[in-house]
């Protein structure tokens, strides 16, 4: 009986997701706020609570935590990585500066301490490269030139959450600083030492791994990033790290294969995750915590807008590039899902900070497209208001020569 029950409520779940994925497909949009709505839906204080099939779906919330950081990681090869930690490293403090002390500004203020401050610092300073990647090439905007720009800033909060989640996660274990420290350690250990041999042996792993059946590929690289990702969880440096640090030593053919193999299970999974997440969320508590959650919506917005605009404007783009880049990354979604998930789960956290992060990422995964399609328009009105000159597109403003007046004719001339 209970068997039955499971295959009825998860087979209802999976279809329900299918049918608001299509949805959001149609409308252009994330699916990620719809699979969180559906959660809430299923959830404790929902309409349709769950039972039998809640533990199957904590494990498959598990499996797709792992298999968005290793897709994540199959994007960049280690020399993209260590290429955009030098050029970008000015952009990136700037990025961390900006977002990270809102969020944790607002965590103190609400007096939820400094583990609580922590988290909610990385909720509202990563982006979301999956709804900016698509947002890009819906707008086709991904040749521009401040693409690059906007790219540069997501690789280096990706590879910074290799360093933060290990700390996140001895935070919430409760260890002391000794333990703490020997957790970053560990992490800056792994990630140098996986870069180092991604680039320099990055040919030799491909090859060893590769294989012309998809099946055997497919085992190959999803058993050792599970159990990779397990070895991490286990040193407190994170599944997600460890199954991140695996798609980076991939690289070449055997990483678009992969890509490609493992593109419909990251999807199922990625969506059953953020279900799991609305599911450990009571829709009662998320009124209480709306106002401080669009405060900081509003707030993180400004000053990523700012972020992409300096980051450009460094890179020497123009003014409407500039706008932009701001514009494009707004957007919050999976990875700010995945830091609050992990405080969530560990109990170690105020109670409200899982809707506040619900809230948050409701507001900016809906906010994000529309931010990057209207940024630059809106401030062009502006500035066109305030009686300031705006170039067209491809004009760059050149610098104008005072004018010189003709000396009036002398006699000897007028003769």
């Amino acid at each position: 009986m209970h068997s039955t029950v499971f295959l009825i409520e998860f087979g209802a779940v999976v279809l329900a997701l299918g049918l608001l994925g299509r949805f959001a497909v149609r409308l252009k949009f994330s699916p990620i706020p719809l699979y969180l709505l559906a959660g809430l839906l299923f959830g404790a204080g929902g309409i349709v609570p769950l039972g039998g099939s809640q533990d199957f779906i904590e494990v498959g919330a598990e499996i797709g935590v792992v298999l968005l950081l290793l897709m994540l990681g199959l994007e960049y090869t280690a020399g993209d990585l260590v290429g955009h930690l030098k050029t970008q490293a000015p952009a990136g403090l700037v990025d961390f500066l900006l977002n990270a002390i809102p969020g944790a500004a607002a965590a103190l203020l609400l007096g939820w301490g400094p583990v609580a401050a922590v988290v909610l610092a990385g909720v509202t300073w990563v982006s979301s490269s999956g709804v900016i990647a698509k947002v890009l090439g819906d707008l086709g905007r991904l040749g521009n030139r401040e693409s690059p720009v906007i790219l540069g800033i997501l690789v280096l909060e990706d590879l910074a959450m290799a360093l933060y989640l290990p700390i996140l996660t001895a935070l919430l274990a409760g260890s002391g600083w000794l333990t703490g420290g020997l957790t970053l350690g560990i992490a800056l250990a792994a990630v140098g030492t996986v870069l180092l041999v991604a680039v320099r042996y990055g040919r030799v792993i491909s090859r060893f791994v590769s294989s012309d059946d998809p099946e055997k590929l497919l085992l190959v690289v999803l058993g050792t990033t599970l159990l990779v990702a397990g070895v991490a969880q286990q040193l407190q440096v994170s599944a997600a790290v460890g199954a991140f640090l695996v798609g980076i030593a991939l690289s070449g053919e055997v990483a678009e294969n992969t890509h490609h193999l493992l593109m419909p299970l990251r999807d199922l999974f990625a969506a059953v995750f953020f279900v799991f997440f609305g599911l450990n969320t009571d829709p009662s508590t998320i009124p209480s915590v709306l106002l401080p959650a669009l405060a900081l919506a509003l707030c993180t917005v400004l000053t990523k807008i700012g972020t992409g605009y300096w980051a450009a404007k460094r890179a020497g783009i123009g003014e409407r590039g500039r706008w932009r880049a701001g514009g494009a990354l707004v957007a919050r979604g999976e990875f700010s899902i995945v830091i609050a998930g992990l405080a969530v789960s560990a109990g170690a956290v105020e109670p409200s900070l899982g809707p506040l992060a619900t809230a948050y990422v409701l507001l900016l995964v809906v906010l994000g497209p529309l931010a990057a399609r209207f940024t630059e328009p809106v401030a062009r009105r502006i500035i066109l208001w305030r009686g300031r000159e705006y170039p067209a597109a491809g004009h760059v403003r050149r610098p104008v020569a005072p004018r010189q007046t003709e000396p009036e004719p002398t006699a000897a001339a007028s003769e």
